[in-house]
């Protein structure tokens, strides 16, 4: 933080962001020099920012940049509505795989129906839902197709009330999204067991 500090200072960069970092690694930095963003897996089924996080970050001033705001394409209908793609490393993920997907299908099609009643995308509808968390939480879904983009633009227009964002949340209880969202070998260096040393 030190030396981007001191970038900040000659005019070399603009501002800090961090991603997937620790809470006491957030603070620590954000006395160094202010932090502009944060970046953390943020979706329907992956809540765990909410409680420290969320909190934290709008104490401090600090955007929040939602990766997977899809769950990794999950709400995009990867795996439910189409086959998973040869060779796709989701298949290497906990959620992705055998009985855990099975149950999470079920999660999915709860979305779904919520979808129908708003008359929109289950992609549409999660992101609408992100959008609706805060104004300082900006989505970034990725996609490679043309279309995809198209469709969940469409999530700006959706005006979901308290009731609507509620009745969208209880849909995906984060207790019964099966499987770890990251991979296996990966999960143990994520933001939970993950800080930087003291000096």
């Amino acid at each position: 933080m030190g030396e981007l500090k001191k970038l900040v200072e000659e005019g070399k960069i603009k501002y800090i962001g961090l991603s997937e970092a620790n809470v006491d690694t957030i603070k620590r930095a954000h006395k160094v020099h202010p932090i502009t963003a944060l970046q953390m897996e943020y979706s329907l089924w992956t809540r765990e920012i909410e409680d420290e996080f969320i909190p934290l970050c709008r104490e401090l001033g600090i955007g929040i940049v939602a990766y997977s705001p899809l769950g990794r394409g999950f709400f995009g209908g990867k795996v439910v509505d189409e086959a998973m793609p040869n060779g796709s490393l989701l298949a290497n993920y906990p959620r992705f795989n055998g009985e855990n997907l099975e149950k999470n299908k079920l999660l999915y099609t709860r979305v779904s129906n919520l979808a129908v009643k708003h008359g929109c995308t289950v992609p549409q509808l999660a992101l609408a839902w992100l959008l609706h968390q805060g104004d300082d939480i900006v989505p970034i879904p990725g996609t490679t197709k043309v279309k995809n983009m198209v469709n969940n633009a469409g999530c700006l227009g959706l005006k979901l009330s308290e009731d609507d964002l509620k009745e969208i949340g209880d849909a995906v209880p984060v207790d019964e999204v099966v499987g770890e969202r990251e991979l296996g070998v990966f999960s143990k260096y994520d933001w939970k067991f993950a800080n930087t040393p003291l000096k």
